[in-house]
């Protein structure tokens, strides 16, 4: 990524970061730290947030090696108080949610008629280690996704035609991807024809999304694709 875009990023996430610091300062119950949500370091959560995004728009596999090698050499006149790997590992477990805000208030993919949805495991923890866990006890849950089992949280998306991500929703491990209150957050905005796979056969979702102007595509079961053909020969109100 060339300079200009480096600095168009960061200055984007300095302007959101600064809005969110005021909002929690004002609004947050004080800490042990004084106040200070985001701990003491050299290097400023919006430092952390911009190297995380241009980690991921750098098509590199290994963060490690990002982290020492590019950030630390090739781009460091941009950061110029680094931390240790080790420290700044610790500091993107605490700029979690600011990144999950910052993507769902301003940096969605908007809905352009096609639309594909997913879901994936976020595991916790081994599954060997499951009754040892405590960090998420009470939160995680046990799920079933195609790889296997896995204890954790599931992470639903929808992206469109160019992989930009139009929504996203995190929920526990156990729940079904077809659940409605997933389905209807995801979809809210949406419109045109979603593809899915073979998780989200259902005719009751297929109905569900077809009467609000939705058609989703998976592997057909005959008793929906009776359903569609019946919609479309008899031109029924969908609304």
């Amino acid at each position: 990524m060339n300079n200009d875009g480096i600095t168009r990023i960061f200055c984007d996430v300095d302007d959101f970061c600064t809005k969110l610091e005021g909002y929690c300062k004002t609004h947050l119950l004080p800490t042990d730290t004084g106040g200070a949500w985001f701990p003491y370091s050299r290097l400023t959560l919006s430092e952390v947030m911009t190297i995380a995004i241009l980690f991921h728009l750098s098509g590199s596999r290994c963060f490690k090696w990002y982290y020492k090698e590019y950030v630390g050499k090739q781009i460091s006149g941009y950061f110029p108080h680094p931390v240790g790997y080790n420290r700044f590992v610790k500091l993107m477990s605490y700029s979690t949610l600011p990144p999950a805000l910052y993507t769902q208030l301003f940096r969605r993919g908007k809905p352009r008629g096609i639309g594909f949805i997913d879901s994936t495991p976020v595991k916790v923890c081994h599954n060997r280690r499951i009754y040892q866990h405590k960090v998420f006890k009470g939160y995680a849950e046990r799920g079933k996704s195609s790889t296997g089992w896995f204890y954790g949280f599931k992470l639903h998306l929808i992206i469109n035609d160019r992989g930009e991500i139009c929504a996203f929703y995190l929920s526990r491990g156990n729940v079904d991807d077809r659940n409605p209150a997933v389905i209807d957050h995801l979809c809210r905005e949406l419109w045109g024809k979603l593809c899915g796979d073979r998780g989200y056969i259902s005719r009751e979702l297929f109905e569900r999304l077809y009467r609000r102007g939705i058609k989703l595509i998976t592997r057909l079961r005959r008793d929906i694709a009776e359903f569609f053909l019946k919609c479309e020969f008899y031109g029924e109100n969908t609304s």
